[in-house]
């Protein structure tokens, strides 16, 4: 019986427990005895064909990860089965398959194999010198050892180094690196963060004197206009509050107070004055639960450049509303629902929309069915990605143009 054959019955059998090493040689029980070197009809992906050794070792430790199993036999210089080999080899040897493509049924002649004497004594010591079977066997023996050290060579070394390997340095180990100083990145860094905080500052407060000189402008009777007029340019309509049809003080814009919608009190002033979409929820957790009861956004960007101060007033409570306030809203992002409008001072959607822009916000992906309601309404749809932040900039821009003449055209009916 040939090596693979003898260590499959016995595997079969559950006798790996018999199978015993003794020097150069792998002794079956009392039935077989081959070389540990021998090569078996089991041929690997890679080409060459395993010996008894490597098969008796892997069966006898399939069950360790291949990290593992990989550092013990490297460990013990025993070449190992590669990865790709583990499972078909298992199944084969465990007797799941009969056969493999693996199996190649020409091994090298091997001598009548010993049958060791149930006793248990020495055969090398009634072997006369010269013996054929020992010319045979140191033959193998020798020509395989220069077989076990390829073996080695062409192991999953890649395997073996991952599973031992040791990081010497991290991503904050590397940058400190020697005559390299970076405290002027972070000086530069807190510097341009600072700048961005002074500006933010002094915006707000450009709002706030957009919003005392429309009061101001309208207790005396004058007409304020909004863009290019306040810097000296006249390319900008005028918008003149007295005696039309928008209500005195800061414009509104309603928001629903449901998270279903995109455009929420929480995240409003991130996309209309940095044209950025932050998802309600993590606006949420940012602000710690603080809910703001009125947010005031003004338009700090737009395509030519132009300085603009136009201050809003972003609400999401319409009960909280006044009746002289309803004048004063020009537009609503819309939720598309009935209720959204219950309790609203107008008779039904015809007049909703004529007097106050709508918007709907969804993403670009959403299904038609989400938006089924709102096509019925004079409604702007406007579309975000899920996932292209550098685009909600574009989508931004279109609310505040499509509000900005909405307004100028509202204030000159």
């Amino acid at each position: 019986m040939d090596p693979l054959s003898a260590l499959r019955d016995f595997t079969i059998r559950g006798e790996l427990d018999k199978i015993i090493r003794v020097n150069d040689e792998f002794r079956f029980g009392t039935e077989y005895s081959f070389p540990c070197s021998a090569e078996t009809a089991y041929r690997s992906k890679q080409g060459n064909l395993y010996n008894l050794e490597t098969l008796v070792f892997y069966i006898q430790n399939h069950h360790l990860k291949h990290t593992d199993y990989m550092h013990n036999s490297l460990s013990l210089r025993i070449p190992a089965v590669t990865f790709t080999d583990r499972k078909p080899l298992l199944d084969y040897l465990t007797g799941k398959v009969s056969t493999s493509d693996s199996i190649v049924w020409n091994p090298p002649k091997f001598p009548d194999e010993f049958r060791p004497d149930p006793s248990g004594f020495d055969p090398d010591s009634t072997k006369p010198k010269g013996n054929a079977n020992d010319a045979v066997l140191d033959e193998i023996g020798d020509a395989h050892f220069s077989i076990k050290d390829k073996e080695t060579e062409t192991a999953d070394f890649m395997g073996i180094i991952r599973s031992v390997e040791k990081p010497l340095k991290d991503r904050e180990g590397i940058l400190e690196c020697k005559n390299k100083d970076f405290y002027s990145v972070l000086v530069a860094a807190t510097k341009r963060e600072e700048e961005r905080q002074r500006l933010e500052s002094q915006q707000r407060k450009d709002g706030l004197v957009a919003k005392s000189r429309l009061m101001g402008a309208e207790e005396r009777g004058l007409g304020l206009s909004y863009g290019d007029e306040m810097m000296g340019f006249d390319s900008k309509p005028k918008m003149h509050l007295k005696g039309s049809k928008l209500g005195e003080g800061v414009p509104i814009i309603l928001v629903p107070s449901a998270f279903q919608t995109l455009i929420t009190i929480y995240n409003v002033k991130e996309f209309l004055e940095d044209g950025v979409f932050v998802p309600t929820d993590v606006k949420v957790k940012q602000m710690k639960g603080t809910r703001p009861e009125c947010v005031t956004v003004q338009k700090k960007f737009s395509r030519d450049r132009d300085r603009v101060v136009t201050a809003y007033e972003v609400r999401d409570k319409p009960s909280s509303l006044k009746p002289e306030d309803w004048d004063r809203v020009v537009a609503v992002f819309v939720l598309g629902k009935e209720w959204q409008f219950k309790d609203w001072p107008f008779k039904d959607h015809v007049e909703i929309f004529n007097k106050i822009i709508g918007f709907f916000m969804r993403f670009e992906d959403d299904s038609v069915e989400s938006a089924k309601i709102v096509k019925q309404w004079n409604v702007k749809i406007i579309s975000i990605s899920k996932n292209k932040r550098h685009q909600d900039r574009a989508a931004a821009l279109e609310v505040w143009d499509r509000l900005e003449e909405f307004v100028r055209g509202r204030s000159h009916s």
